[in-house]
């Protein structure tokens, strides 16, 4: 009821200030003529006054008059036409004022049914901050209140520092999680959140702080995907091309092939210039670690003319057995790495006969084409 009463106070108020200069008596114009006729009155007074000093005769008077007269009858019709336009403009003023008072209004109440939510009880803020919902900001406002007056509520700035992350602001994640790991002690959760923070932070770049909480994590938890990744980034970064190929493949290797960072890594190994790691895995007829080792020293040519002779072997073995669904996926991956894109196509297709785009290994299939920018043209798309 509160917010009806203020939006008619809201509308009268703007209506009185609109209507308010329509209101006042418009104040009349003067007439263009109106200035001519009291120039021929006076003209009109001043020949009589001649003809009485005898400066005129009285025919050259009388026809002066004439004319006079003439000019003056013509100049106040003209004024009086003039005159007329004034309740036209009164009456255009009248519908302007009814415009105001009764149209505006409908509109306005139009426009919030229309867009606004006029059955949603009334909340106060104090409610809104009580139950925030899935509103992010007041989440992060509460959250911020709490440690403004208990700054060392560990376990609140452990929650926040993600939660800062995901909002984009990067330098508050990292002054949080930094409070955490003082205040909570060190985790491997905690010190890869802050890792990546700095790395956010510094544009990309693993910085030699950041490197050093990757090592605590991995020394809590060796097996942290997240700590291995940076610390090979930053090996790249480094310039030690070799050492960082070794710690991505030994990333990708005890990783899962649907891992969400694995793209990243396959990237990564490629730039470098190894082998498609999926190419490499532990099938019959894959390389060995002393054919990887092998092909590290070789030279750019016959390393990929070694990994194209594993891609075509791989591609003889699916067409003597397609049921192997891990088998068109490395095959797919490798084509790709490889930039033979139509033949990463064509393997797609093929490995979506053998499994259907309606199984869910032919979904799986779709997807990793989505991923790659791949897909299959004809009747199994």
């Amino acid at each position: 009821m509160l917010f009806w009463i203020l939006v008619a106070i809201l509308t009268a108020a703007v209506a009185a200030v609109l209507v308010l200069p329509l209101m006042r008596a418009a104040v009349p114009l003067p007439s263009p003529h109106s200035h001519d006729i009291e120039v021929y009155r006076d003209q009109l007074d001043e020949l009589a006054r001649d003809r009485e000093a005898g400066l005129i005769g009285g025919e050259e008077a009388e026809l002066a008059r004439a004319e006079i007269a003439r000019r003056l009858l013509a100049a106040s019709a003209a004024d009086a036409t003039a005159g007329q336009s004034a309740p036209k403009r009164l009456l255009s003023s009248r519908h302007a004022q009814a415009f105001i008072f009764l149209c505006l209004p409908a509109i306005g109440v139009g426009l919030y049914l229309m867009t606004g939510s006029p059955g949603v009880p009334a909340q106060p803020l104090a409610a809104r901050l009580a139950s925030p919902g899935d509103d992010i900001n007041i989440l992060i406002a509460n959250a911020e209140n709490r440690l403004a007056l208990n700054p060392g509520d560990g376990a609140g700035w452990d929650l926040l520092a993600p939660i800062y992350m995901r909002s984009g602001r990067v330098d508050d994640a990292v002054d949080a999680y930094d409070r955490a790991i003082r205040l909570m002690g060190p985790t491997p959760a905690r010190l890869g959140g802050y890792a990546e923070a700095l790395v956010v932070q510094s544009g990309g770049l693993v910085t030699a702080e950041a490197q050093s909480a990757l090592e605590k994590a991995l020394a809590l938890d060796s097996d942290d995907p997240r700590s291995e990744f940076y610390l090979a980034l930053g090996l790249r970064q480094e310039g030690k091309r070799a050492e960082a190929l070794a710690a991505f493949r030994k990333l990708a290797g005890k990783s899962p092939a649907d891992a969400t960072w694995m793209p990243f890594v396959n990237r990564h190994i490629a730039e470098l210039g190894g082998p498609p790691p999926d190419a490499a895995g532990a099938a019959p007829g894959n390389p060995t670690s002393k054919d990887i080792a092998a092909a590290d020293e070789m030279g750019a040519g016959d390393r990929q003319a070694m990994i194209r002779g594993m891609v075509e072997s791989l591609s003889s073995r699916l067409k003597e057995d397609p049921a192997n669904f891990e088998g068109w996926t490395r095959l797919i991956r490798s084509y790709v790495v490889l930039d033979q894109r139509d033949k990463a196509e064509e393997a797609l297709r093929e490995g979506l006969k053998a499994f259907p785009a309606t199984g869910d290994e032919g979904k799986q299939l779709l997807a990793l084409g989505r991923e790659l920018g791949i897909d299959a043209s004809g009747e199994e798309k």
